[in-house]
């Protein structure tokens, strides 16, 4: 008597994975969209509760008068002016957010290839390294007004107050990232025969990202302060003007509507960068969402 081997049943070609018998996984389902609403509402609360805080307690002293309408307007009125002159604060808020941009864009550009110099020329980065550290401690309020007297009263000091603002924490960054690989990829890397450039886009530039873009989402938010601060130095337009304009005639309504403008100027672009990192690195943004849920 013949003996009988089991059977198994071979794959089916074509066949999606976990399908080939009961011992096989089963593929892991993707949230719902009901489990993606909690979770946005799980990270969102806070802020809005603490938003919601601050708003009601703007409301509450200006309502009680514990300060004067004068110094400190209340939301309503604020909001009223927001309304009102919608058209005059869009126009310059346009302005401000094309300085923003563009002084962004070239710190980005100047800070990544600064980073990639010092880190491949331990000689370069001794020589820049303090020369960036001093640039920096120096207050830009200080030196806006030199770019206005050798650039004139147009666009581009605006842009060059930003730049000087926002390169910092894309250098700094990028440095850092580009200095954490692993010293036994790089081993392991030039053992395979791959040159310095290959290393460089397969292995040093990936794994730099994150530390980019946490310097970038620092940067952008820098780079609306640069503009706004050279527009208050000298600028008929932009929503520096619109503030320093505003409180030239003691029109704190205007003048708050400007902030809040400004501020919102600012979270908005942060959130854009951050959006573009959860495109760019899904596996880092995932990692980082897993990491935050198991703590709670």
């Amino acid at each position: 008597m013949s003996r009988q081997t089991p059977s198994t049943t071979a794959p089916v070609p074509g066949a999606p994975s976990g399908t080939g018998g009961p011992d096989t996984p089963a593929r892991r389902a993707g949230p719902g969209a009901g489990e993606r609403l909690a979770a946005a509402a799980e990270r969102t609360w806070r802020p809005v509760a603490l938003l919601a805080a601050c708003l009601a307690a703007w409301w509450a002293v200006s309502a009680a008068r514990l300060v004067e309408p004068y110094l400190v307007p209340s939301p309503g009125t604020t909001l009223q002016v927001v309304r009102d002159r919608a058209g005059y604060l869009l126009e310059h808020s346009w302005v401000t957010t094309y300085e923003t941009l563009l002084g962004f864009a070239i710190a980005v550009v100047l800070g990544v290839l600064s980073a990639v110099l010092m880190v491949h020329s331990a000689e370069l980065e001794k020589t820049l390294y303090p020369v960036l550290l001093f640039a920096q401690v120096i207050p830009k309020i200080a030196i806006a007004p030199l770019f206005v007297v050798w650039l004139g009263f147009g666009i581009t000091p605006k842009i060059v107050v930003a730049v000087l603002i926002a390169f910092f924490p894309v250098v700094i960054s990028m440095v850092t990232g580009l200095k954490s690989i692993d010293p036994e990829m790089l081993e392991l890397s030039a053992t395979m025969g791959a040159g310095p450039w290959r290393t460089f886009a397969k292995i040093r530039f990936p794994a730099s990202l994150p530390h980019l873009f946490a310097g970038l989402k620092v940067a952008v938010t820098l780079a609306v302060t640069g503009a706004v601060v050279g527009e208050f130095v000298g600028a008929n337009e932009g929503l520096g003007y619109v503030i320093l304009q505003a409180n030239g005639n003691l029109d704190t309504p205007m003048l708050f509507a400007g902030l809040l403008i400004m501020s919102l100027l600012g979270v908005v672009l942060f959130a854009l960068v951050e959006l573009a990192e959860k495109v760019l690195l899904p596996w880092h943004a995932s990692r980082r969402a897993d990491s935050v849920t198991t703590t709670l």
